[in-house]
């Protein structure tokens, strides 16, 4: 049954042809690399699942690399330089050392205008060298890098982004209808289309204002067919970039991203920022600790609403987050989704059972109430 639910993510959801190119990667555990037992099992057990997902691929087109790489630690970060090559071509990769860039966009430094037209005008020429399709298997996810945005903004390369993916996905949320989880997708996006201003409340003390006004609202929906399309796998969610600065108020935590809380953690947020974290269970240090390293990590990235009808798991934020009637909060980078910070670290969180009200052109409109879409 696995063989058949992998060779369904390369039909179904990517629509991979025989001649087309492909590259699957993961990430390696570090020695001493702070995580649980049970964590760091999940982890190399998604190093054999990639390798057995690139080995099936085999069967569906011709040309397969497999590549895997050491952890780099936190979600966002840019992947390492080999995997820039497999992905663009040995040429563009020299290129952009050639003029010092590839390492300013690994190190996700600050780029202007004029550097950005040189970055397109250096893989522009070469987009045919290319891969057509990445199946992006690390734990620590690649979806909000540049290396991803130039992939499939300029190449038009399909991507599949698969963080802390495990087997059981495959049976679960991996078994949705697709078609359904379409529809329900864009029909929410449709609601939210223009709204200026969320409202979240949930039983457990979350009370946040969000604004959104110019923002677009994109859509996860597991249809990676089209050039350039990306999404997550498990898919089934709509996502928007907050205006930064803008959302204030409490979310209180009772899901860390891999493993439920002993007790909540209450996230104080200010004009866009988190201010404060307190709470008793440990992962409100780590969490806190992590913040401190950078200011930009402290930014509201992102606001999500899971629409996945198959996503029951609430330990694995990667399907916790595509639950159908959840929302998820993201802190850190938002620049490849309609945002203005990047930095290398995103982060989501999950609120379960939300009231969800939005305001558009002055009228105010309860599209979840405790969970349950009314939209």
């Amino acid at each position: 049954m696995l063989n058949k639910a992998i060779r369904a993510l390369y039909t179904t959801n990517l629509g991979v042809k025989k001649d087309e190119r492909v590259l699957v990667f993961t990430d390696t555990v570090l020695p001493g690399e702070d995580a649980a037992e049970k964590d760091k099992n999940r982890r190399q057990a998604l190093v054999g699942l990639a390798r057995q997902v690139a080995d099936v691929g085999s069967e569906v087109c011709q040309n397969i690399t497999f590549l895997t790489y050491p952890s780099l630690r936190s979600h966002g970060s840019e992947p390492p330089q080999d995997i820039w090559q497999a992905a663009f071509g040995a040429e563009v990769v020299k290129e952009l050392e050639d003029v010092t860039l590839l390492e300013k966009l690994i190190n996700k430094e600050e780029i202007d205008e004029f550097l950005k037209r040189t970055i397109r005008s250096i893989i522009e020429p070469n987009k045919a060298n290319a891969v057509d399709v990445i199946i992006a298997l690390s734990n620590y996810s690649t979806s909000h890098t540049k290396f991803r945005d130039l992939l499939t903004n300029i190449c038009k390369t399909r991507y599949a982004s698969m963080p802390l993916f495990d087997e059981a996905m495959f049976y679960g949320p991996m078994q949705v209808d697709w078609k359904a989880l379409e529809t329900r997708t864009n029909d929410l996006a449709a609601c939210m289309n223009n709204a200026e201003q969320v409202f979240i409340t949930a039983s457990n003390g979350t009370d946040l204002i969000i604004e959104i006004k110019g923002r677009k609202i994109l859509t996860d929906t597991g249809n990676l067919t089209s050039p350039g399309a990306f999404g997550n796998l498990p898919a089934g969610e709509i996502f928007v970039a907050p205006v930064e600065g803008t959302t204030e108020g409490i979310m209180v935590l009772e899901w860390a991203p891999t493993a439920r809380l002993t007790s909540p953690v209450t996230v104080k947020i200010e004009k866009g920022l988190v201010k404060d974290i307190t709470g008793n269970d440990p992962y409100a240090k780590k969490l806190g600790n992590k913040l401190k390293e950078n200011p930009d990590f402290r930014n509201i990235a992102e606001l999500g609403i899971g629409t996945n009808d198959m996503a029951k798991k609430a330990d694995n934020i990667l399907e916790s987050e595509k639950i159908l009637g959840t929302i998820h909060i993201a802190f850190g980078d938002n620049s490849t989704f309609g945002g203005n910070v990047r930095t290398p670290f995103h982060q989501d969180f999950v609120i379960f059972n939300p009231t969800v009200k939005i305001v558009k052109a002055k009228e105010q409109k309860i599209i979840l109430q405790q969970g349950r879409f009314l939209f």
